[in-house]
């Protein structure tokens, strides 16, 4: 087999693999709702039984029997101390029947995440548009980390202005035109950016997410504009993506990878 059909073979599987993850039970098509303590001083989270308290560095949960609340599968009477789930959906601590509740903070704030796999979302879903594979959009990029990590302040996809942790530029070239993207390090080495695009908001979503991976020791590693991401938020309301950080807003067209959501069926 050729090296270019090694290429598009890749490309398939990548992308077949990507809508099975997002259409999964617990994908992000099925969070219903992110409910923030901070807006509910009363305790009572919207469609969730039991009473949420904020105690500093814990999540305080108190639940009576007719709650149906589960904690680590088993049912859960009393009072509970928790901290954020760190891992999958399918490994959070909490649950509501099939439903799983994420513990989450960001900020000093705390948050529960409600993801329902009968959630009306992963029933009309689609697919995803992606462009065809273009060798063009994949290109040679040069990481160069900063001194010192950074960090800014950007809007989210929920209208809260959060920080977002730098670590370095990309640089790339595109059509004979050279390019700079400020991205983040992310625990295995691989950096992950929040970038827009001269088709942004037009014939792709108004933003994407790209996650080259780890640098070799020279700095290079390959920027696949092919595998571009649309953020959680492109499938869920209640996601609370960053935007993109100031510089990340490119001149070219890249009409390349995930451009939105298949048009939904009407049921």
């Amino acid at each position: 087999m050729s090296t270019t059909e090694d290429t598009l073979r890749d490309f398939k599987e990548w992308h077949e693999l990507r809508t099975a993850t997002v259409s999964a039970p617990y994908g992000p098509l099925a969070l219903t709702g992110t409910h923030w303590l901070a807006d509910h001083p009363d305790g009572t989270l919207p469609g969730l039984p039991g009473h949420w308290s904020d105690d500093g560095d814990e999540l305080v949960l108190t639940a009576a029997a007719d709650d149906g609340i589960a904690l680590d599968g088993r049912p859960f009477t009393g009072t509970a101390r928790l901290t954020p789930d760190p891992g999958p959906v399918t490994a959070a601590r909490l649950g509501v029947g099939e439903r799983r509740l994420v513990v989450l903070r960001r900020e000093g704030l705390w948050a529960v995440r409600d993801f329902d796999p009968d959630a009306a979302a992963r029933g009309d879903f689609i697919g995803i548009d992606v462009s065809t594979y273009d060798p063009a959009f994949a290109v040679e990029g040069r990481f160069t980390p900063y001194e010192q990590d950074r960090t800014v302040r950007v809007g989210n996809a929920d209208g809260v202005e959060r920080g977002l942790g730098l670590g370095g530029e990309l640089a790339f070239t595109l059509a004979g035109k050279e390019h700079t993207l400020q991205v983040s390090v992310e625990g295995d080495g691989s950096l992950w950016a929040v970038f827009a695009d001269g088709t942004s908001g037009a014939s792709s979503y108004r933003f994407r997410f790209l996650r080259p991976a780890a640098p070799d020791e020279q700095g290079r590693t390959r920027v696949d504009f092919n595998r571009s991401l649309l953020p959680p938020c492109a499938f869920a309301d209640h996601f609370i993506c960053p935007f993109p950080p100031p510089g990340n807003t490119l001149t070219a067209e890249i009409a390349a990878g995930e451009r939105n959501l298949s048009s939904r069926r009407h049921v």
